[in-house]
């Protein structure tokens, strides 16, 4: 028996301590490479308020999608009415290491770290963000091939984090 397809999207939630750089990146780039099958989001513990202008310019070079982009508090996703999350995919080993609130549901979460192109300054940044984007994509990538459907959540969550120790990942995130 073949299992059903479900009537939503999976919600995907990227978290990272700012949510100015990485989980934005992680958000636009699931958003469109995920379909319809996947919804993506983002917010930080502690929002820098604005989205990164390199993290916008670096989507807009590659064809994703920025319109809507903004620096949120985690806070947003634990309202009334907020989307319950399937995914929950930390970016930042800050964001790794804090205690997060409560999520409806029983989301699955893995540490998939990167190194924080923001943290770079002058001529190297851009690249560090193409670097960002190029191991967020890899790892949604690896991610949207699993075969969410027939395999079970312990299965799931091993390889949500052997996902996370893909190439640029973060010393903490080869730890997981």
């Amino acid at each position: 028996m073949e299992p059903t397809v479900p009537d939503q999207p999976y919600n995907v939630l990227f978290l990272c301590t700012g949510n100015s750089a990485r989980s934005i990146l992680g958000e636009a780039l699931m958003n469109k490479m995920g379909g319809d099958r996947f919804r993506a989001y983002s917010a930080g513990s502690q929002p820098k308020g604005d989205v990164h202008p390199m993290s916008l310019e670096v989507l807009d070079s590659f064809g994703y999608p920025t319109e809507g982009l903004h620096s949120k508090n985690w806070s947003e996703f634990t309202k009334p009415g907020a989307p319950e999350f399937d995914f929950i995919f930390t970016v930042c080993d800050n964001a790794a290491g804090e205690s997060c609130p409560v999520w409806p549901g029983k989301p699955l979460t893995a540490h998939w770290g990167v190194e924080d192109p923001a943290a770079v300054e002058g001529d190297g940044q851009r690249q560090a963000f193409v670097d960002a984007l190029s191991y967020l994509k890899r790892r949604i990538e690896l991610f949207l091939m699993l075969p969410l459907k027939s395999i079970d959540d312990m299965s799931v969550r091993s390889k949500l984090a052997a996902i996370g120790r893909e190439e640029g990942a973060t010393a903490k995130a080869r730890e997981a």
